[in-house]
């Protein structure tokens, strides 16, 4: 069982939480290049290094829920039941992210996105390291024997499976629609080594 938060981590999680709650509230209503970390700062009632000491750059304050994110996609991995399929617990895992990034409180944190060259560059970056980190759940999975090279390019189109289904007029269905190739792509990845399975790849 796992131990609830202490005083310090909670305190520590609420300051967090308020430096990044007022980060996005200076963005939306100056424009993400008018705010400085100064600013997110003084406005917050911190310390500039108390913000640095939460998040590595400016950047990074959009994406609060950046290593929440991360985790949540290896947990689906690495905690899913004995019995459980690997593509149906990421494709539960990508509906839960991609109903939260488009609801009606995060259009316009996305438009801000598009609209900003250095927040699209760190969001590019930052699902790449996702889907690295992704990649080397499947392959410690003890119950699938995929190839390095099949457990990149999967995580990699998982990841891009939330990208297009975010952006689509109907996002569930555009999930259901891309883990349909992603579950024919991992079949046939499997084939040459293995037996094909709805869990994937398994030692001949």
């Amino acid at each position: 069982m796992t131990n609830p938060p202490g005083r310090r981590e909670r305190k520590k999680a609420a300051t967090r939480q308020k430096i990044a709650d007022t980060a996005l509230r200076l963005f939306l209503e100056r424009g993400y290049d008018a705010v400085g970390i100064r600013d997110v700062a003084n406005e917050a009632d911190v310390a500039v290094t108390t913000v640095f000491s939460h998040f590595a750059s400016k950047e990074a304050l959009v994406f609060e829920q950046d290593e929440d994110f991360e985790q949540r996609l290896t947990e689906a991995v690495s905690s899913r039941t004995p019995d459980e399929p690997l593509l149906p617990a990421l494709r539960r895992e990508i509906h839960v992210l991609v109903r939260h990034c488009t609801g009606d409180a995060a259009a316009p944190i996305w438009r801000m996105i598009e609209g900003t060259p250095a927040l699209r560059e760190y969001d590019d970056s930052m699902r790449l390291r996702h889907a690295e980190s992704l990649a080397t759940a499947i392959a410690a999975d003890p119950g699938l024997s995929p190839t390095a090279t099949a457990s990149r390019a999967i995580a990699r189109f998982v990841l891009d499976a939330y990208s297009v289904a975010r952006e689509a007029a109907d996002p569930e269905a555009a999930v259901d629609e891309v883990f349909r190739m992603i579950e024919a792509a991992w079949g046939a990845a499997c084939t040459p080594q293995g037996e094909r399975k709805a869990d994937g790849c398994v030692s001949a």
